[in-house]
């Protein structure tokens, strides 16, 4: 049997799927060289009577099944991030009531935990919020991540960026956060690329002047930083930024056109990741770092290059709908019921775009049930007239 899918320039191809997946490496035992946390999405309950605007409905059994099923592979879970379409769907009341509901479920199975924390209950409509109401704002998820024995990722915030009149205002703001945090955080660094509203993050559109100022926020409290997360999809400015942090805070890459490499690291070092393709590729990318853990770098380059062409799929331009790729594929897996997202999302990417992650994905034998993939994207295809 083969599938007819649609191409970019309106021709049909054919593919011939998988019979069988992969064999992968099953484990659960901590990853020992590298600290790896997933992004993960959130799924929405198909059934609700919602609209785009409408606050997010969310299916909360099988969100909290998708993060055991991280877990259960020994990554860690990034939460109530931009993978969790933070600010594309998911308002702070939700992404609050998912904070709380994964941190006890990571509590309960031993999982390890990090979460966004950011500054969305500013919303839009709050042009005039000043920089004191930014840094109440962030103060406030802060609480709530710390009470639920979470570890902080201060977020890149959209309405900071629009308040802040300089490199100063971001100095004042962070600073004042670092000190009032109880454990080390995981600053973020989320380039424009994945939200426009970041551009001129840190006090300058001059990249080379913005990472001055990050590095001086963390240089004045290098006891408060466990690690930088770095999503500017550029491999050579992570490498000199990493190699520029004090002793002890470390670096996870959030580059998903790079990762295999950085991971990898070189003579003078390494990132440790905090990825959104890691959503899809969690069985893997948790096999190919036990590779890794064993000090076998090209054995872990030969699991986890092959992937690279997939995930820049997904991340291709504009980058901030990757989320609708994830979200097919976990579909597609088998760990939804569904293809629906907060916020109508699954609306953002086109049929011959999700044809082609399919097939890079079957290609690479990341579903668990070959047969189910195929009937499913059968079932698409059919439904957007694509004959078979």
């Amino acid at each position: 049997m083969t599938l007819r899918l649609p191409a970019p320039d309106g021709t049909l191809r054919t593919h011939a799927p998988r019979a069988e997946p992969f064999t992968r490496t099953e484990g659960s035992a901590p990853l020992t060289s590298r600290t790896v946390f997933s992004a993960a999405h959130v799924v929405a309950d198909p059934f609700a009577d919602v609209t785009p605007d409408s606050p997010a409905a969310v299916d909360w059994d099988a969100t909290l099944a998708f993060r055991r099923h991280l877990w259960s592979h020994g990554l860690g879970v990034a939460e109530a991030m931009d993978t969790a379409q933070r600010g594309m769907g998911l308002d702070w009341a939700g992404a609050a009531e998912l904070i709380r509901r994964s941190a006890a479920e990571a509590r309960a199975v031993g999982g390890r935990i990090a979460c966004g924390v950011g500054t969305d209950q500013l919303t839009a409509k709050d042009t005039a919020a000043t920089t004191a109401d930014v840094r109440a704002a962030y103060e406030e998820q802060l609480t709530l991540v710390e009470e639920s024995g979470a570890q902080a990722v201060l977020m890149a915030s959209r309405a900071l960026a629009a308040a802040a009149t300089g490199p100063e205002d971001y100095l004042e703001v962070y600073g004042h956060l670092l000190r009032q945090s109880a454990e080390p955080v995981i600053l973020h660094w989320l380039g424009p690329m994945f939200d426009p509203a970041l551009d001129g993050y840190w006090g300058s559109p001059d990249l080379d002047a913005a990472t001055e100022v990050f590095l001086d926020v963390i240089a004045a409290h290098p006891d408060k930083v466990d690690g930088i997360k770095v999503s500017l999809l550029d491999a050579g400015r992570e490498i000199e930024l990493r190699r520029r942090l004090p002793q002890g805070v470390r670096c996870y890459t959030g580059d998903d056109f790079h990762y295999p490499e950085l991971i990898a690291g070189d003579a003078k070092g390494f990132s440790h990741a905090l990825l959104g393709i890691f959503d899809p590729l969690g069985p893997l990318a948790a096999e190919a770092v036990r590779v890794l853990d064993t000090g076998d770098t090209s054995g872990f380059r030969r699991l986890l290059d092959p992937t690279v062409p997939l995930s820049r799929h997904l991340f291709q331009a504009p980058t901030r709908y990757y989320k609708t790729g994830v979200v097919f594929l976990a579909w597609l897996a088998g760990h939804q019921s569904h293809f629906t997202m907060v916020g109508g999302l699954q609306s953002a990417r086109s049929l011959p775009h999700l044809a082609r992650a399919y097939e890079l994905a079957d290609t690479l034998g990341l579903f668990p049930d070959p047969a189910r993939a195929e009937a499913r994207m059968r079932t698409l295809l059919t439904l957007h007239g694509v004959p078979q």
